[in-house]
């Protein structure tokens, strides 16, 4: 079980409504979100957050967005949070070649300099102590501009909060983004952890 168990998704009609987004982006309203609701004012500010720093302002496509939130979630180690990357990459059009590739992208000739300076740039800003210098920042700004720069900053600073509230929370994980998981994440290893409802 959960540390606290996530309430009905008819709990809090201005919530339940704004969730909608993850039927889009999941198939499924997170765990996460039927958690946070127990204090609606965070489950409505967080998916506001969420429309925000997902919405496509430049040329950080939808499916970037989400192996940038994959790589940080990898750093961290939150496994709940890398099945839903994966699973919301997926939806988004990531190309075939990157999602059975991801944990190579960095050598992988399906992705790009481009990417791979934004994938490295969520590396090092997700880990502890933070990794991030002038050799990332002189990269970036070699592909990207500093509004994009931005948005990439905005996922991998989203899923920070995310990692530490599901791992910390044992998040029970669903199961669509269990079977995107195994399917791109589980030749390397990928298993539910404290996220298969027996953790407390």
């Amino acid at each position: 079980m959960p540390l606290v168990p996530p309430l009905d998704p008819n709990h809090d009609p201005e919530t339940k409504k704004l969730a909608e987004f993850f039927n889009e982006t999941l198939g499924f309203c997170p765990n996460s979100i039927l958690t946070m609701q127990h204090r609606p004012a965070i489950s409505k500010a967080f998916i506001n957050l969420n429309k925000a720093v997902m919405a496509n302002e430049g040329r950080v496509t939808s499916a970037l967005k989400r192996m940038i939130a994959w790589v940080s979630s990898n750093a961290t180690g939150c496994r709940y949070c890398q099945a839903h990357a994966i699973r919301a990459a997926e939806r988004y059009g990531a190309e075939q070649e990157q999602l059975d590739n991801i944990w190579d992208y960095r050598t992988h000739p399906s992705f790009s300099e481009a990417e791979r300076a934004a994938l490295d740039f969520s590396l090092q800003a997700s880990q502890v102590p933070n990794g991030v210098d002038a050799e990332i920042k002189e990269r970036l700004y070699q592909y990207w501009n500093e509004g994009e720069i931005v948005e990439m900053l905005g996922v991998i600073s989203l899923f920070g909060y995310l990692n530490r509230w599901n791992d910390s929370q044992g998040t029970d994980i669903e199961d669509g983004a269990v079977e995107s998981a195994n399917q791109y994440l589980g030749k390397h290893g990928w298993e539910k952890g404290k996220h298969d409802g027996g953790r407390y």
